[in-house]
């Protein structure tokens, strides 16, 4: 009898909810490091064909990988592309804005002023997010601590800013 991959799975250890926060947050870092590269290959190429080509190049090359990637993962599951609210489907517009805006910043105001500042917003908005549970997010009420993270982050911006 061949055991099913449920049976498998079923057997393996389970990943508690901080192991595997332990396991993403390193992944979730080298990410936020692959976005620095990004800023500073998009600016001098947004300098070079035009910030709208570079943003262009990048969704083109990352759209042909994530094509030949789905190709290779089967079918997918879950409701039809016209069965999903449309507000989830937002993101398909901030991406390309965030990529432009990226391309601009750069050249001008340097890599590490623009990544600060665009953290700034991430965590900013990310904490009013949580605190309100917006987009099926779980709620996550603002504390002192994560005011004083704000805090700091805003200062990082300062000191960037003058240094």
């Amino acid at each position: 009898m061949q055991a099913s991959v449920d049976d498998v799975s079923s057997a393996a250890a389970p990943v508690t909810r901080s192991g595997l926060r332990l396991l993403l947050l390193p992944l979730v870092i080298l990410a936020g490091m692959g976005l620095s590269v990004e800023a500073g290959l998009l600016g001098p190429l947004g300098v070079q064909v035009g910030h709208l080509w570079a943003t262009l190049s990048i969704f083109g090359v990352g759209s042909a990988i994530l094509f030949f990637l789905l190709l290779l993962s089967g079918p997918r599951k879950g409701p039809a592309f016209s069965e999903l609210p449309r507000w989830q489907l937002i993101g398909g517009f901030l991406g390309p804005i965030y990529v432009v805006v990226l391309t601009l910043a750069t050249p001008h105001i340097g890599i590490a002023m623009t990544m600060i500042a665009i953290l700034s917003g991430q965590v900013g908005k990310s904490v009013l997010i949580d605190h309100f549970g917006w987009f099926g997010a779980t709620r996550k009420k603002v504390n002192g601590e994560r005011w004083l993270a704000l805090l700091l982050i805003v200062a990082a911006l300062v000191l960037i800013a003058r240094g």
